[in-house]
């Protein structure tokens, strides 16, 4: 064999194996508590090791005031300083930000934006959060999965779903928002522009959370009729409307929750901006609130 020949074929055996290790994906254990919000072990600044919700209605890195204080001694920079978080066996940067609360025994929470040119799966029957660099071929041709359209927008994403109540049918925009640990919350001001019959929904309870300012916003929570996700159909989804504020601020989107989003196995394609639910083991389990 020629010097030439040999040199060719190891530069293409380096090549095809650098592309294997391109396109190998990395598999992460996830955890879902009972409360609903996922999370899975990340390392901070390649020292500090927190449990830490991936939160799609979120992005970047959030890190409770707690964390800060007590754990990292108020040594992070906030707001325009990247560091180095590690997620499985990939380093990503980030920016870092603060708040007093996140996900029920989670210490912050990242964001959909780490990876927003990759393929996330969530698989609740393996307990698994798998980093694609596409959507594996057996998925897309998998009629199960049903699919949404993913629309950005001030860098977050939505997707279009209905409800159905009394035969009045409404399709809106949803915030598809992991970190929400209920179901879904209604924002009032689309309700009222479809002419929804909320005064028909079963009403299941209703609370009293203080605003900001120390002024009562009641919540209610009340049974919908039909939510409809793609192809697949949820009967009788309890449902959270805050009367007296927006689900966001300025936007007149309702808010689809983690406790409707772990039925499925879910792959967010970021790139092709489309997103494959199939059902899961959690489809039938009961909701939190009856």
């Amino acid at each position: 064999m020629s010097k030439l020949f040999c040199s060719f074929v190891i530069a293409n055996l380096f090549t095809v194996h650098a592309f294997a290790q391109t396109f190998q994906s990395d598999t992460i254990p996830l955890t879902i508590n009972e409360q609903n919000t996922i999370f899975v072990k990340a390392v901070f600044n390649k020292r500090d090791t927190f449990n830490l919700n991936f939160d799609t209605g979120t992005t970047e890195l959030i890190l409770t005031n707690n964390i800060l204080r007590n754990r990292l001694n108020g040594t992070t920079k906030l707001y325009d300083t990247f560091y180095n978080l590690e997620i499985g066996s990939r380093n990503y940067q980030t920016k870092v930000y603060d708040a007093e609360l996140t996900g029920h025994g989670t210490d912050g929470r990242f964001g959909w934006d780490l990876f927003k040119d990759k393929v996330v799966e969530l698989n609740y029957d393996k307990g698994l959060m798998v980093i694609h660099e596409q959507t594996p071929g057996q998925v897309i041709q998998d009629n199960t999965y049903t699919r949404l359209a993913i629309n950005y927008f001030d860098n977050v994403f939505t997707v279009q779903s209905s409800m159905v109540q009394n035969g009045v049918t409404s399709k809106d925009s949803f915030l598809f928002d992991t970190g929400y640990q209920r179901t879904a919350m209604l924002d009032n001001d689309l309700l009222q522009k479809a002419d929804f019959p909320v005064e028909k929904m079963e009403e299941i309870k209703r609370v009293i959370m203080k605003g900001a300012k120390g002024n009562e916003i009641p919540v209610i929570t009340a049974k919908l009729e039909k939510l409809v996700i793609g192809d697949y159909i949820l009967n009788e989804v309890p449902v959270q409307q805050i009367t007296g504020n927006k689900p966001m601020r300025g936007r007149d989107i309702h808010i689809l929750g983690n406790e409707v989003l772990k039925r499925f196995n879910t792959f967010l394609d970021f790139t092709n901006k489309v997103i494959y639910m199939k059902p899961n083991k959690l489809y039938d389990v009961e909701y939190v609130e009856k």
